[in-house]
């Protein structure tokens, strides 16, 4: 019993099989124990340094995350570990789904990508268009992310 206690303490204080999963979606080209951190070229709204980081617990979110995102490298889900607190997202949570039910976070602390989805179903192309004509509608109104703003 004593073995089992020192190996666990030895894999690290999240290497539990009950530790929450967190996904990013991107178009950039990460490797195991690279940091995402904020300051770098938003992937959404003006495209400006993003204030904020974002991450999600759930799959689905994070491939939306993955397909929305601005440029030319090839979708990809990353876990990630937070490094610092995380809050709600408020463009998702307070403006679209009361109770975040997307389980969509925000942070200003860096992720550490800690492995990658390699296998995972997109939304259907007409589907994720849809999706960019709204935001590019949107963009043209000059409604942007409350986190380009903050």
């Amino acid at each position: 019993m004593e073995q089992n206690t020192n190996e666990q303490k030895s894999i690290g204080q999240g290497s539990t099989p009950f530790s929450q999963t967190y996904f990013h979606g991107t178009k950039a080209d990460l490797e195991l124990g690279d940091l995402i951190e904020v300051g770098k070229n938003s992937n959404f709204g003006q495209r400006k340094n993003a204030k904020y980081i974002f991450l999600t617990a759930t799959l689905d979110a994070a491939i939306w995350g993955a397909e929305l995102a601005i440029g030319e490298g090839r979708e990809r889900i990353y876990l990630v570990e937070p490094t610092g607190q995380i809050e709600d997202d408020p463009d998702l949570t307070d403006k679209k789904f009361p109770g975040n039910p997307t389980k969509s976070y925000r942070s200003t602390q860096p992720f550490k990508v800690v492995g990658e989805v390699s296998i995972w179903q997109g939304h259907p192309a007409e589907l994720v268009q849809t999706m960019k004509d709204t935001l590019a509608r949107l963009k043209d109104q000059g409604i942007n992310s409350l986190n380009d703003s903050e």
